[in-house]
């Protein structure tokens, strides 16, 4: 399965079922599972491990140092990528760094297109879409279900709660919180994500919680504390509202605050 004007290191451990293309260069730290192809032109380097039926298309870097003036390559710094990613051309994923955690990670079942770039010692969940050239700054958090669309860039330390969602060329410079989408450059609240919780089975009861939330957050012009307040009371019965306060809470660079001037549906 591995074609002959490939390049893999002995070192390396591979599936005896891993497809490697012509002119692909894999490095003696990496590990690649079953049913996972690598095509042509790509590089895999560092202490990368790719997991089970993976698909990454040509020309990706995957594991390689990252675009940090302080990294030092110790020899620690990984890459670990989940089941059932599909990668698309040109994409680049940095491992971690010292000082980030040391660890850049890609979950299971995600849908990579092409182009896009995903820096050091970012988290990124399951089942989550990067359109075409969506970038990642360093130390970045996308949690399960989120979709970016396409040219989205995520500034540092940044983190897009679940099965939120950006609208295309949105620039991201704080938190966004579950269940909502943004849009615009500085990113912006839009509305609820209403069809990407009805994809995912969220009940109308579920969802007509977080529209509740949505307005006491950003259509009655309360301070983001008086806004809480109120949640945390809705919070005891509704677990997308608890996971709600929770995320805000736990952030460290601020949620997104200045609503749309459009609206959606009276969201």
């Amino acid at each position: 399965m591995i074609h002959p004007q490939a390049q893999v290191d002995p070192q390396a451990k591979l599936d005896e079922d891993v497809y490697v293309g012509p002119w692909t260069e894999i490095g003696p730290g990496v590990e690649i599972g079953a049913g996972s192809r690598i095509e042509s032109h790509s590089i895999v380097r560092g202490n990368t491990y790719i997991g089970k039926n993976n698909h990454v298309f040509s020309f990706c870097t995957l594991g390689d140092a990252p675009q940090d003036k302080k990294y030092v390559d110790d020899g620690q710094s990984r890459l670990l990528i989940g089941d059932g990613n599909t990668i698309r051309e040109y994409c680049s994923v940095n491992c971690g760094t010292q000082h980030g955690g040391g660890v850049t990670r890609i979950g299971d079942d995600n849908w990579i297109m092409a182009y896009c770039h995903i820096a050091h010692d970012c988290q990124v969940g399951n089942h989550t879409i990067f359109a075409n050239n969506a970038t990642l700054a360093g130390h970045v958090e996308i949690h399960d279900y989120v979709i970016l669309g396409g040219f989205t860039g995520v500034h540092q330390f940044c983190r897009m709660g679940e099965s939120s969602f950006s609208a295309i060329s949105a620039i991201i410079l704080k938190d966004v919180p579950p269940y909502f989408m943004v849009e615009g450059n500085s990113a912006r609240p839009r509305s609820v994500n209403r069809v990407g919780l009805k994809r995912r089975g969220f009940s109308a009861s579920a969802i007509a919680d977080v529209k509740s939330a949505y307005k006491i957050l950003y259509r009655q012009s309360r301070t983001l504390h008086n806004a809480l307040d109120e949640l945390e009371d809705r919070a005891k019965h509704s677990p997308e509202i608890e996971r709600l306060v929770s995320f805000i809470k736990t952030s460290d660079r601020g949620i997104v605050r200045e609503p749309s001037k459009t609206t959606d549906n009276g969201e």
